[in-house]
C-alpha cells in the first residue's frame, strides 16, 4: 500500500561517489571493540566463500537481520560507518564487502548486479541467514532490488538509496561524464579507504574500471522487474543527487509496497557516506530516525 512522499525537489548534478557453514568462517578475525554513542557494541569479521569469491563481512548487533551493500568503488566504512553504531543498537547488522571491494579480493570475471545479488544470497546462506531487512545504497542499492526480484524468500524489508533502474533515471550528462572518468576522479577518500584494507592495493585500478564499465554499460531494467517486487520498501533520494528527484518518484510509484523520501543534499548525504560530510551535515544524518521507524514498523 502506497503511504508517504516526504517532499519533492528539483536539482542536476554530476558526481561519481558504487560451500558449507565451516567455509564462512575461514580466516575469522578476532572480535574487536567498536564503540557507538550508547557504548561499546562487538564486530565479527569474516569471510566467506561464495561463487568462487572469498567475501568479506562483518556482523555487529543482535536483534533482526539487516544486510548492507555499499556503492561502488566504496568500503562497509565509507558507506555507512555515520549509522552503522545506531542500526546495530537495534539489529544485527551485516555488512558485506563485494567483489574486489575493500577486504574482499576480486576475481577473473566482470562486476553485475546479477552477480553480486547471487553473492549476497550465498553469503546469508553460508551465516544460516534465512531473511532479512536489505539496506543498499547506489550501486548497493541497485543490487538490493536484483536481491528482492531473484530471492524474494530471504527479503523482508528494502531500503534503497539513491540507486536507479533505467538510464533515463541519472542527471544529464551523467553517462557521457563516466565514459570520460579516470580514476583521478575517484574520490580521495574511496581511494584511501581502499588502500588501508584492500588486500592487493594494487588492484584498486581494476575495481574503478569494472565498476565503471558496468556503469556505461547499463541496461535498463523493465517496469515489470520492479512490480514484482512484493516486500514493503522504502526509497531514499536526494535533491541534488545523480539520481534523478523524478526517477526516484517513477520508482516509488511501480513498487506496489513503497514509501518515499527525498532530502536536501547531495548523492549519499543523508545516511552520512564519507564524501558527503562537512558543515552542519556532521552531525545531522538526516534518514536515520526514518529508517529505523521504517524497520520498526
Amino acid at each position: 500500500m502506497k503511504q508517504k512522499i516526504y517532499g519533492f525537489a528539483m536539482a542536476i548534478i554530476f558526481s561519481y561517489s558504487c560451500q558449507n557453514r565451516t567455509d564462512q568462517a575461514m580466516n575469522e578475525n578476532a572480535s574487536q571493540s567498536a564503540t557507538g554513542q550508547d557504548g561499546p557494541t562487538t564486530t565479527t569479521s569474516g569471510y566467506s566463500k561464495v561463487n568462487g569469491l572469498n567475501m568479506y563481512y562483518e556482523i555487529r548487533g543482535h536483534g533482526q537481520p539487516l544486510v548492507l551493500i555499499h556503492g561502488g568503488g566504496s568500503t562497509i566504512f565509507t558507506s555507512f560507518g555515520r549509522i552503522v553504531p545506531a542500526l546495530s543498537r537495534h539489529y544485527q547488522v551485516i555488512a558485506v564487502e563485494l567483489q574486489g571491494h575493500g577486504h574482499t579480493p576480486d576475481l577473473e570475471r566482470p562486476e553485475s548486479f546479477d552477480q553480486d545479488a547471487d553473492d549476497v544470497a550465498g553469503l546469508m546462506k553460508n551465516l544460516n541467514v534465512n531473511q532479512a531487512d536489505f539496506l543498499g545504497f547506489s550501486n548497493g542499492g541497485n543490487t538490493t532490488l536484483k536481491i528482492a526480484m531473484k530471492y524474494p524468500e530471504i527479503v523482508r524489508k528494502l531500503i534503497i538509496v539513491s540507486a536507479f533502474y533505467k538510464r533515463e533515471g541519472m542527471t544529464a550528462g551523467f553517462f557521457d561524464g563516466m565514459k570520460k572518468a579516470t580514476l583521478m576522479d575517484m574520490p580521495p577518500q574511496l581511494q584511501e579507504a581502499y588502500n588501508k584494507v584492500a588486500p592487493d592495493t594494487s588492484h584498486l585500478i581494476n575495481m574503478f574500471e569494472k565498476d565503471r564499465s558496468r556503469m556505461i554499460n547499463f541496461v535498463d531494467w523493465r517496469d515489470e522487474d520492479l512490480r514484482s517486487i512484493q516486500a514493503n520498501s522504502l526509497i531514499l533520494s536526494g535533491d541534488h543527487d545523480v539520481v534523478r528527484p523524478e526517477h526516484a518518484v517513477e520508482m516509488y510509484r511501480l513498487l506496489p509496497h513503497a514509501e518515499l523520501a527525498i532530502f536536501p543534499g547531495v548523492h549519499g548525504q543523508c545516511i552520512g557516506e564519507i564524501t558527503t560530510l562537512s558543515g552542519r551535515q556532521k552531525d545531522s544524518i538526516l534518514a536515520l530516525p526514518l529508517i529505523l521507524d521504517f524497520l520498526n514498523e
